[in-house]
């Protein structure tokens, strides 16, 4: 059990209780058509706003006097709702992952969603941005890079708006490179003004579409990396795709979110050599991972700490379960330091270890027991590093009190389906059992220890009770 749960935790965000019995007889490669089977179909858009003139220009009046007043009350009211909007947007998408069969698709969404770190207060922004990398996840990179390259959320956030002849905004070709191809230290300064030059009219329209503004192009040559043409954006682009340091930037950071933190330098030089031979296919690269012969070894097993959201969605996906307020799942992920659609920064969130300290660990090893058994919350939620990026107040929230204050739990688990699962094991190896289908570290937490504190007058009693003191040790942290 422990090779099928490394493949469910790192293709996608842990078992089901149903999946526990399923996958005992597989090989690497039929698990892998299994998984891609699964998610190879074009996701469905997750929408939360029509369009990004919705109401954009109700009751908005001229400068001056009353009609100023009125304006500003109108954008507030706006603002407020884009807010709330985003907000929608992520618990759809927590939702999708937790419930879709696509999980390989989600998981990598999950990926690129950090990778190309973006804020925007404009919900449709975050929507159009969010389709494109959900719908991309699995397919090209270079079709990928273009998509969210020219996405309005993508543009703005990177100030490409600002980006005109002239007088050049470096600040989108920086990130192009840095951030998303070729990583610090494979370029240079001149390279970055070059882009700059060469990105000038990338912009948007009103309706949230891409558009090449031809009046403030830069049309001049320019040298990028030692290639010289009267380059635009997808010509820079193109440049960037034909290195194979970007094939291996990417292999890198994929390596080090499926496998480890730590990569092994012959695995990055063979895969990184096939995806770029491959033209950037990210499902040629999954499937050379996943059915590795080294992927399976014990020092790539349970050595990865969850992020915030790969811990709450597994603890829905393994403890089916009826949120009381679905809400509440933004104030965990603003306590243990993951909002989806707020990035720290433009580099997104670091991972690894930056995701424990003493506070968020304790919290996240309350977690199980706040779902499951009602045990009262007392946040301090962790701040924001940009207050004028969608900084979520408790007014803005109105959900962190009631959750705060609430007594009886935030949801109800569907404790008979887990029983279903484990019927057939009988009760003196029921803890082994329970062990192994939540735990990745071995040995187990000792038997004893968790049985001391386990309710044992039914055997629902006895699998709730142990599961919840299992999901609440350090080692349920690592996947």
């Amino acid at each position: 059990m422990l090779l099928q749960n490394h493949l469910f935790w790192r293709s996608g965000f842990g078992p089901t209780p149903q999946m526990q019995n399923q996958a005992k007889a597989f090989t690497a490669k039929k698990y892998w058509d299994a998984v891609w089977q699964s998610a190879e179909k074009a996701p469905m858009p997750l929408q939360v706003t029509q369009s990004m003139a919705d109401g954009m220009m109700n009751g908005l009046g001229q400068p001056g006097g009353q009609a100023q007043m009125e304006s500003e009350a109108s954008r507030e009211v706006l603002r407020k709702q884009s807010r709330q909007n985003i907000r929608n947007l992520n618990l759809l998408w927590i939702n999708e992952m937790v419930e879709s069969p696509a999980q390989l698709r989600e998981k990598m969404s999950l990926f690129w969603h950090g990778h190309f770190a973006c804020r925007s207060l404009n919900a449709f922004f975050q929507q159009q941005l969010l389709h494109s990398i959900r719908e991309n996840a699995l397919g090209s990179f270079a079709t990928l890079l273009r998509e969210v390259s020219k996405s309005p959320a993508m543009l703005q956030f990177l100030n490409n708006q600002q980006n005109r002849k002239n007088s050049p905004n470096e600040n989108f070709a920086r990130e192009v490179m840095e951030l998303f191809t070729l990583g610090r230290g494979n370029y240079s300064e001149k390279d970055v003004k070059e882009a700059a030059r060469a990105f000038t009219g990338w912009s948007f329209d009103l309706s949230g579409q891409f558009i090449f503004r031809k009046g403030i192009h830069d049309g001049g040559q320019k040298t990028l990396l030692g290639k010289t043409g009267n380059f635009n954006g997808d010509d820079v682009i193109d440049v960037l795709l034909a290195k194979e340091q970007t094939a291996a930037f990417i292999t890198n950071k994929i390596y080090r979110f499926l496998v480890n933190d730590a990569p092994n330098p012959d695995h990055i030089k063979w895969l990184s050599k096939r995806f770029f031979e491959s033209q950037y296919s990210i499902q040629k690269l999954l499937e050379d991972i996943f059915t590795a012969s080294w992927f399976y070894d014990k020092a790539n097993i349970g050595n990865r700490i969850k992020s915030p959201v790969e811990l709450l969605v597994g603890l829905r996906r393994q403890m089916p379960m009826k949120l009381h307020n679905e809400a509440s799942q933004l104030v965990f992920q603003r306590a243990l330091g993951q909002v989806l659609m707020y990035p720290p920064n433009v580099a997104g969130w670091p991972g690894g270890q930056n995701w424990i300290d003493a506070s968020a660990l304790m919290f996240r090893m309350r977690l199980p027991q706040i779902l499951a058994q009602g045990q009262a919350i007392n946040l301090k939620t962790k701040g924001d590093d940009d207050a004028d990026m969608g900084r979520m107040q408790p007014a803005d929230s109105p959900i962190l009190p009631a959750v705060a204050a609430r007594q009886r739990g935030v949801a109800t688990i569907n404790w008979e389906e887990i029983v279903a699962a484990f019927a057939n094991v009988n009760r003196e190896n029921l803890y082994q059992q329970l062990g192994e289908s939540l735990l990745q570290m071995r040995p187990l937490p000792p038997k004893a220890t968790l049985e001391a504190f386990a309710q044992k007058e039914s055997r629902e009693q006895y699998i709730s009770s142990i599961m919840v003191w299992l999901m609440s040790t350090p080692e349920y942290q690592l996947c």
